[in-house]
Formats: C-alpha cells, sequence, structure tokens
C-alpha cells in the first residue's frame, strides 16, 4: 500500500511560480516512477509531467514544457513539480500518482495504480 500526499498549492498571479510537493509512504519509493496530472472544473484529468525511477528520465506535456520541471529526492521519498510562468490557463487541482509497475506509457492515467487527493493551484490575471 503507497500513500501520497500533495503539498504546496495556493492562489497566484499570472507569471508567477508555485513548487509543489508529494510525499510517498513505504521504504520502495525509489523503485517506481511518478507522476503529476491535473484536472481543470469541468475537463478530465491531463498529463502534466513524469520521472523515471531514478530521476534520470522524464517527460512533459507540450503545454507545460519549459515552464515546470519534475524532480524527486529518493532519500526523503518525494517528488517535486517546480511550476514557473503560471498562466491562468494552469489553474486545476493538481496530483500526484504512482506508475504501476510494468506499464509503459507514461502519459496517461490508466498507467498508475496510486494517486494522492490533489492540491489546488489558482492562477489569477
Amino acid at each position: 500500500q503507497v500513500q501520497l500526499v500533495e503539498s504546496g498549492g495556493g492562489s497566484v498571479q499570472a507569471g508567477g511560480s508555485l513548487r509543489l510537493s508529494c510525499a510517498a509512504s513505504g521504504r520502495t519509493f525509489s523503485n517506481y516512477a511518478m507522476g503529476w496530472f491535473r484536472q481543470a472544473a469541468g475537463e478530465e484529468r491531463e498529463f502534466v509531467a513524469a520521472i523515471s525511477s531514478g530521476g534520470d528520465s522524464t517527460w512533459y506535456s507540450d503545454f507545460v514544457k519549459g515552464r515546470f520541471t519534475i524532480s524527486r529526492g529518493n532519500a526523503k521519498n518525494t517528488v517535486y513539480l517546480q511550476m514557473n510562468s503560471l498562466k491562468p490557463d494552469d489553474t486545476a487541482v493538481y496530483f500526484c500518482a504512482k506508475k504501476a509497475l510494468g506499464r509503459t506509457i507514461m502519459i496517461i492515467a490508466s498507467s498508475y495504480d496510486y494517486w494522492g487527493q490533489g492540491t489546488q493551484v489558482t492562477v489569477s490575471s
């Protein structure tokens, strides 16, 4: 069983920055890849970024590439999402998720088997 707890959300003006954190329980955090997804009101959940178990490979959606950075600290069982140059369109609930073993497609929600409760990010213009 894995528990994921996000933090760091909040309200910010356009152009500002936020850093999300996701703390994972368990002793095998370094064995699996992690991802961030987001869901705006009335919209489907969409992929934001993912990182391999060792942190050497990352994936980003086109709409955050160059603005967001995913990283992980395996010693702290934590994955981060640094969000810069935020836009009102980035407003959403952000979720971290653990990729299921054996799943290879990083950008789809069905590849992930554990999810956090989400943290709200609101960007005003």
